[in-house]
């Protein structure tokens, strides 16, 4: 028999501890996202990566976490939420080992690809885990908001953490850490977290998952390599013309599918459909800035690992502030407040920075770091509200990684537009002109910043609220379209 939440409901304590374990996995899978980016330069010389393969280091992780969340999700309903989470942290736990013990940088991408198959296996299962948990709608909104401050504190801890252990161990200790991690969450799982599945079980849609991934690994693909190729060869060309292709092709496939991998209808909600663009715009622009941060820091000023990674303290602190400052003021008056403000700050920020050159003060460093991490802590719990709060509680769990996804595609798109943007020449070269040659990347995130000020001014429109609630009655509850 199907059931959706345990027989009998968790305690306070219960409850906190399988908020802990499932904030555990949404940890390490966020941070890895992004610990790797101080070791970028290292394994740039002990394995002789080149700049494209760090960045296919980066956007492997995120682009096969971004195409297989969905199905992940789908999968976890079939066979049970607790099992699933813990084969993916099983495997992401493996994943790590191979990345630690990797030989050469395309050993490494490979590692890096098997690590994030078992990543898609957690953070949405455990968002669906959270929201069969806690049922009560305030309790639920306090629940995702943490869940959104934890997106932000890991992302931001990861540089900071990633310079200690390289400092003291190399490499390959940002890989290592994952490891004990995971086997306390298997623990935390098997002995507090109960099993539970959907009761409308999704049938499987290989074609819509063929054709979603087709389509963003051909984007990543042309975006990373157009620059070597050129942007008017017959190869760059044809990569494109797959990426458009898949996506018309996925798109009529979905629309016509009776259970599609994808339900186009969650985008009749504007909330949910401003969400997901703020999700990519807001994650490219965090991509591009650790990706680029990272190798400005320790090719063109000299830093050590660690010293980039203190360089990056202020990001952390504001971020670590602003998150849970995030979570509570959209628990408590809606998305759009933290949305304006941090849509101000990134814009802010990225204006600030396309100032930068070879000898920018570091002081002056710290606070574009500290202004880019205010805006970019502020951004994370209303994408997951805005997302999640609009949808009955049995659609919750594929609202999310329809969320998670887009964070994912805008990592993947923001590391794989800095070569293009800075120019393969820059990018290559990595001397005192990387500096200058990042403010493209800069002027475009000041433009993400106004895209996100914008739409949380829309989100809270009533006429954008009415589509949230259609698209609940949609699926047959009305009553939770108030999040």
């Amino acid at each position: 028999m199907l059931t959706t939440v345990a027989a009998t409901e968790p305690d306070q304590r219960r409850k906190t501890i399988i908020l802990a374990t499932c904030c555990l996995s949404l940890l390490i899978v966020s941070m890895d996202a992004t610990i790797v980016n101080v070791a970028l330069p290292s394994i740039r010389s002990e394995l002789g990566a080149s700049v494209s393969q760090l960045q296919w280091t980066i956007d492997v992780y995120t682009l096969v976490l971004a195409s297989l969340l969905l199905l992940s999700g789908s999968t976890a309903d079939r066979f049970g939420r607790r099992r699933l989470f813990q084969i993916g942290l099983v495997g992401f736990a493996v994943g790590s080992l191979l990345c630690s013990l990797a030989p050469t940088a395309g050993v490494l991408i490979a590692a890096r690809a098997i690590q994030a198959v078992g990543g898609s296996m957690l953070n949405p299962v455990a968002m669906s885990i959270i929201t069969q948990v806690f049922t009560g709608k305030a309790e639920r909104a306090r629940a995702i908001g943490m869940w959104g401050a934890v997106v932000g504190i890991s992302m931001a801890l990861g540089p900071i953490l990633g310079g200690l252990l390289i400092e003291v161990s190399g490499w390959r200790s940002v890989f290592w850490i994952n490891i004990p991690v995971c086997i306390a969450a298997v623990v935390l799982s098997a002995v507090f977290v109960p099993e539970s599945r959907s009761p409308v079980v999704r049938r499987f849609d290989p074609i819509g998952q063929v054709l979603g991934v087709l389509m963003l690994a051909s984007l990543v693909y042309g975006l990373i390599e157009g620059p070597a190729h050129g942007w008017t060869s017959p190869i760059t060309l044809a990569v494109f013309a797959v990426t458009v292709a898949s996506f018309v092709g996925f798109v009529e496939y979905e629309h016509h599918r009776a259970d599609p991998f994808i339900d186009l209808r969650f985008f009749r909600s504007v909330p949910f459909s401003s969400a997901t663009v703020v999700a990519v715009f807001a994650y490219a622009g965090w991509g591009a800035f650790l990706f680029l941060m990272s190798l400005y820091l320790q090719e063109v000023r000299g830093l050590s690992a660690i010293d980039t990674g203190a360089s990056f303290l202020p990001l952390a602190a504001a971020t670590m502030i602003c998150s849970p400052l995030s979570g509570r003021m959209v628990a408590r008056w809606g998305a759009r407040p933290s949305m304006v403000v941090a849509g101000i700050l990134i814009a802010g920020g990225g204006l600030w920075l396309t100032t930068l050159d070879a000898a920018t003060p570091i002081a002056v460093l710290m606070v574009m770091f500290a202004l880019f991490g205010c805006g970019f802590g502020l951004v994370n719990a209303p994408i997951t509200n805005a997302a999640v709060g609009g949808m009955p509680r049995d659609r919750a769990g594929a609202a999310s990684a329809v969320a998670s996804t887009s964070r994912q595609i805008g990592v993947s798109i923001g590391v794989a537009l800095c070569g293009s943007l800075t120019g393969a020449g820059a990018a290559a070269g990595l001397d005192a002109s990387f500096a200058v040659s990042t403010h493209t990347v800069w002027w475009g995130v000041a433009g993400v910043g106004v895209v996100v000020a914008v739409l949380g001014f829309v989100v809270a429109r009533p006429w954008a609220r009415r589509t949230a609630d259609d698209v609940a009655r949609t699926f047959g509850e009305p009553d939770l379209a108030r999040g």
